[in-house]
């Protein structure tokens, strides 16, 4: 348990029946008439959605322990994907719906962020930013520009992302995980 005063970013709360809801951003407001009050933006763990709700000041809410562990992508497993906890070496299962739209990015040795809450996983959370190869992307054509137009490529996970017309078969780029957004080559 924890105080509404005791808020601050990251936090996660169990509200609402047992949902776990994060704590994005939160402001103590103490009008010149009536009780101080706390008004936060919440976004729910599960499901992303985001909502705003306000509480009085010093009540008590009820907090979630999250534990999230760096761990290291190993193989799939049918439809889990199986990390490996780079300090104990056990292996977790996850199934393709806790890995969320991070599936896109990862291949085996990539490490990710894991969170569990009473031993169910969460989350899966990979770094802004992975460095992936392209599978198969068609040539660009003799007076394509660097700077302008963009085409289809396939990563060597299988996702599929626009890049520039000079991006080659074969080449190392840096890729956005958030929006699947290009980002530049990578030199090797």
């Amino acid at each position: 348990m924890a105080s509404t005063n005791d808020l601050k970013n990251g936090l996660v709360l169990k509200l609402d029946g047992g949902q776990l809801w994060s704590v994005v951003e939160f402001q103590h407001v103490k009008p010149g008439k009536g009780p101080a009050f706390v008004r936060t933006k919440l976004k729910n763990v599960m499901s992303g959605k985001v909502v705003d709700k306000t509480f009085n000041a010093g009540v008590k809410v009820d907090t979630a322990t999250i534990d999230k562990r760096d761990m290291q992508f190993s193989y799939m497993d049918g439809d889990y994907f199986v990390f490996m906890d780079m300090e104990t070496y056990d292996q977790l299962h996850v199934d393709r719906k806790s890995v969320g739209d991070a599936a896109n990015f990862l291949i085996e040795g990539f490490t990710a962020s894991v969170a569990q809450h009473e031993g169910e996983v969460l989350y899966v959370e990979l770094p802004a930013a992975v460095e992936l190869v392209i599978q198969e992307t068609e040539p660009g054509v003799q007076g394509d520009r660097s700077t302008g137009g963009t085409k289809p490529a396939t990563l060597e996970t299988g996702h599929q992302i626009q890049v520039p017309l000079f991006i080659t078969t074969g080449e190392k780029i840096k890729v956005d995980t958030r929006d699947s957004g290009y980002l530049g080559r990578v030199n090797s």
